[in-house]
């Protein structure tokens, strides 16, 4: 008996470490952090720049909590902007109420983000990030309302907000 509780143990180990390599190689597998940006510092300035969430969250892939960010309940007209270099990001006309827990926009302003391929928790998604500093700002997803059909959903604290 017990070297069949052994040879369970081997097998379960072996299945654990299978499931979890695709997750593991692909941590910091996005397109993002590989382009040159025309905003750009070393991860020492970057650190002294942003606060301790928005640093997370812009140079480190991080996500907040839903429901935690203040930009959910600002509903004024404006622009979003990226919190890292004040690229204006979102206009709020495009701004929804996804339910998720994340500002959420069915269409960013023209030429202000770029995308990459993230497969960092074993399934493929596709990132949002600054054009002008390549920060990470969330996740585009195909459930959103028209025109577009698009839902993306952004960290509150990757951007701020200016008032018309």
């Amino acid at each position: 008996m017990t070297e069949m509780n052994a040879s369970r143990r081997t097998v379960l180990s072996w299945l654990g470490i299978g499931a979890a390599l695709p997750v593991l190689a692909a941590c910091g597998s996005g397109d993002a952090e590989a382009k040159p940006y025309p905003v750009a510092f070393s991860d020492a300035d970057w650190k002294k720049r942003l606060t301790p969430s928005q640093y997370d969250i812009l140079r480190k892939q991080g996500t907040e909590r839903p429901f935690s960010s203040p930009l959910n309940n600002e509903h004024r007209a404006g622009t979003f902007v990226c919190a890292a270099d004040g690229q204006a990001l979102y206009s709020s006309k495009t701004k929804f109420d996804s339910g998720t827990g994340w500002p959420s926009f069915w269409q960013p302003l023209p030429g202000a983000i770029g995308t990459s391929t993230d497969n960092m928790l074993g399934m493929t998604r596709v990132e949002v990030h600054c054009a002008r500093c390549g920060g990470h700002l969330g996740h585009v997803f195909d459930d959103g309302p028209k025109p577009t059909g698009k839902r993306y959903c952004m960290n509150g604290a990757a951007m701020q907000f200016r008032p018309a």
